[in-house]
Formats: C-alpha cells, sequence, structure tokens
C-alpha cells in the first residue's frame, strides 16, 4: 500500500498566534463527500467534518511555529517548519506527501506541491480542515484571556476591532512582531 500524506496549513495571515499545519493520511476507503478547501466551508459544516475526518483517518498529525519563529524566520520559512513538523509527528510515515501551494518542505520522502490542492486532492482537503478548526479553537480558547482583539471571532485575523484593540492595548506576546501593522506599534 503506497500511503500518502496532505499537508496544508492554516495562518499566515493573521498578525497574531501560530502558524498551524497539519497533514493527514487516508485509507484507500476512505469517502466522505464534501471534502474541499477550509475555507469554502461554514464553520458548522468544518468542525463536523473534523471529527469524520479524525474518525476515518489512517492517522493525522500537527505542527505549529509560534510567534517568535515567524519573526525569526518569517512567515514562508515558518511554514515549511512547521509542515515539516506534522509530517514527522505522522504516527505512520507516509511514502509520499502532497502539499498544498507552490513548495514543500524539506522532507525525507517524495514531496510534490498543488496549487489548489486543498479543493482537488482528498488528504489535502482533509488536512486544511482540521489544521483550520485546530487554529481557530487555540484562538478562541486564548481570546478568553485577551477579549478586546476579538480572536475568537477573526482569529488573529487584521480586522477592524483587532486593529483598534492593537491601538489602544498594545502589543501581547501572541501578536508578530515583524507583521507591519504590529511593527509600527513597536
Amino acid at each position: 500500500m503506497n500511503l500518502i500524506a496532505g499537508v496544508d496549513e492554516v495562518g499566515r495571515g493573521p498578525l497574531a498566534g501560530p502558524v498551524v499545519t497539519a497533514a493527514v493520511v487516508l485509507p484507500s476507503s476512505f469517502n466522505l463527500p464534501g471534502l474541499t478547501d477550509s475555507k469554502k466551508l461554514s464553520k458548522a459544516r468544518r468542525i463536523a467534518l473534523d471529527a469524520l475526518i479524525k474518525e476515518q483517518a489512517l492517522c493525522y498529525a500537527f505542527g505549529e511555529a509560534s510567534c517568535a519563529e515567524i519573526d525569526a524566520l518569517n512567515i514562508l520559512q515558518a511554514t515549511m517548519l512547521a509542515m515539516r513538523r506534522a509530517v514527522l509527528a505522522l504516527e505512520v510515515q507516509p511514502h509520499a506527501v502532497k502539499v498544498d501551494g507552490n513548495r514543500v518542505p524539506d522532507l525525507p520522502m517524495q514531496a510534490a506541491a498543488i496549487v489548489g490542492g486543498d479543493g482537488k486532492v482528498a488528504e489535502i482537503s482533509a488536512a486544511s480542515i482540521i489544521a483550520k478548526v485546530a487554529r481557530d479553537t487555540y484562538m478562541a480558547e486564548l481570546s478568553a484571556s485577551f477579549p478586546a482583539y476579538g480572536w475568537e471571532q477573526n482569529s488573529g485575523y487584521p480586522t477592524r476591532q483587532h486593529l483598534a484593540a492593537l491601538s489602544e492595548f498594545g502589543v501581547t506576546e501572541h501578536h508578530r512582531k515583524s507583521f507591519a501593522p504590529v511593527a509600527k506599534l513597536l
């Protein structure tokens, strides 16, 4: 059996929080209608699919890169690091990896980048969905300690509320200090 892992990231654009990646290996018998790019699904549908994916996957794992790593490396390199972490954390190592986008991380197995892969390849769609649910859940939990920033709704993206809170309350340890709207406040 030739095992393929799908990999995707969530959270390259936010001003706060980690970039989160997921790697998913699906069984050949996997059949879950409605899998697509997580951004095209409602929150309720993502949560429902998240549970079904985790139940049916051969294995899955998450990787992340912290705000400090994003600031030190840049968002692209931090994303590649988080992807590598997710793949290497898989319980069963795949023979090949398919990554959403146009670049692949440094991996010990064959890897291919697929632009728009989160809408074309079931393994990448699955990774997209579980990564999005994981990151959104983390940001909602973090929001309890920093309610002014609205992270439970904006997941750290630069919304009007988030930018206004940055101006009024300042930068937290969960902000990416290398991102322009944050950097100009420092």
